[in-house]
């Protein structure tokens, strides 16, 4: 029962967070917010979206090796801990779709660095300022918790670290560059991914994160 649970759960978050988001934006501005391209072979960010996809594929592959038999690991095989992981995936998934509406019409899947957005700072993004990769991890980690086997576990190992990648060697550079002192001001007082931590000091130029 859990794991199809997981699966439910993983491929609905998936059709809700890009699927339906996209076509959302795309009907109100004509802009799908996709932006794929992946850069030059061994960039960080070509190792960023590889990652990233490899995340993906892991996190549909654990609930599948579950229904198939894959035990789990034993750490994680406890009842409270299946519900848990439930109870962190559904609020997870919930905190990534109210991420995602409170970006409106600056939402993008990946950077395009000739082009500029309005800079989100309220909302979720006034407690952390990159609300959907936190609560994204937060599904993918209470999925994990769920199911409990290896591909699972390696699953939420290799979205944080893609989000980390992601975050720290593009977006950051990106929107320090685009948006100046606004930025550097925003992430001087606001986390990077929770409340308080991973705040940027020393300005658009470049700084030390606390």
């Amino acid at each position: 029962m859990i794991p199809v649970l997981a699966l439910g759960l993983y491929i609905l978050g998936l059709l809700l967070a890009f699927g339906v988001r996209s076509l959302v934006l795309r009907r109100r501005t004509g802009d799908t917010g996709l932006r794929l391209a992946a850069g030059p072979a061994g960039s960080p960010a070509w190792w960023a979206k590889l990652s990233f996809i490899a995340a993906i594929g892991l996190g549909f592959a654990g609930p599948v090796a579950a229904l198939a038999g894959m035990d789990p690991v034993s750490w994680l095989d406890h009842p409270a801990v299946r519900v848990a992981g439930t109870v962190l995936a559904v609020a997870g998934l919930v905190a990534t779709l109210v991420a995602q509406a409170d970006m409106g019409r600056s939402w993008r899947v990946g950077v395009d660095p000739t082009e500029r957005t309005t800079l989100v700072t309220s909302g979720a993004f006034g407690l952390v300022r990159n609300p959907v990769f936190t609560a994204m991890c937060a599904t993918l980690l209470g999925m994990t918790l769920m199911v409990g086997n290896l591909l699972a576990v390696l699953a939420t190992v290799v979205l944080i670290g893609s989000v980390e990648l992601q975050v720290r060697a593009i977006e950051e550079p990106y929107l320090l560059r685009t948006h100046g002192r606004s930025y550097a001001g925003y992430a001087a007082r606001v986390g990077r991914f929770l409340p308080g931590l991973g705040t940027i000091k020393g300005g658009p130029a470049g700084g030390a994160a606390s």
